[in-house]
């Protein structure tokens, strides 16, 4: 084997051993006390798990799929440490701003040797964005509490929050969902955003965000191009 392939594959075998290592000693600092804490809620580790956050609120919420139910109840909600940006949609790379719409993971998408301790990305822009000439990339969900238009979690707050999605992911969830909203989108909140040149675009928004509320199941999303907003099912 010449050198330089040696070289590679020893590199390549050590720096997998460090990913594993770490996301290892992520399950083992919480596995036993979340496991406990599910129980207590009826749920499972390994249940399939949904994301929604709050811009302005600055938190985030996990869900975990009921096998009794098939609905989707709360799990627990995190504070966010750090979000940059305002409210509305991120729209140019560079812009500081955390994107609102509805975004996905795939075990791709985790990064157990992220710089940020964790990490997974949300696929942002998605077909929404693409369409609305809206550019960017490596919008995270991950530890630390500096942003740059990621959601940053906490070191101690990611290790659960990636422990769990990881779970779902191991146990045959093809994809998690995760929704990002500028505020709850209450009636009233709703109506203190009349004036905002975003007013269209939320109100898009709100639709998947009420499906939600009532079904306790995420939205089917998709894009009708003609008209260049989502649809839900």
């Amino acid at each position: 084997m010449k050198p330089f392939l040696l070289l590679a594959l020893t590199l390549a075998f050590l720096a997998s051993c460090k990913d594993k290592s770490r996301v290892k000693k992520a399950e083992r600092r919480n596995s036993e006390r979340m496991q406990h804490e599910i129980l207590d809620k009826t749920l499972e580790t390994g249940n399939f798990v949904y994301i929604r956050a709050f811009k302005e609120e600055r938190e985030l919420e996990l869900y975990l799929k009921s096998k009794s139910s098939g609905k989707f109840e709360l799990y627990r909600t995190y504070p966010i440490a750090a979000a940059s940006g305002t409210l509305g949609p991120k729209l140019n790379e560079g812009d500081r701003q955390i994107p609102e719409g509805f975004y996905f993971s795939h075990a791709k998408d985790m990064n157990p040797n992220s710089s940020f301790h964790l990490s997974f990305n949300v696929n942002y822009p998605n077909a929404y964005d693409r369409a609305h000439q809206r550019t960017g990339s490596f919008i995270m969900v991950h530890g630390s509490n500096v942003s740059i238009g990621c959601l940053a979690m906490t070191d101690e707050k990611i290790e659960e929050i990636y422990t769990l999605c990881q779970a779902a992911l191991d146990n045959g969830q093809p994809f998690f969902g995760v929704h990002i909203f500028p505020f709850r989108m209450t009636p009233e909140r709703m109506a203190q955003a009349a004036d905002s040149p975003h007013l269209p675009f939320w109100k898009n928004l709100k639709t998947g965000y009420d499906l939600f509320k009532e079904n306790k199941t995420p939205p089917n999303v998709s894009v009708v191009m003609q008209e260049l907003k989502y649809a839900f099912e």
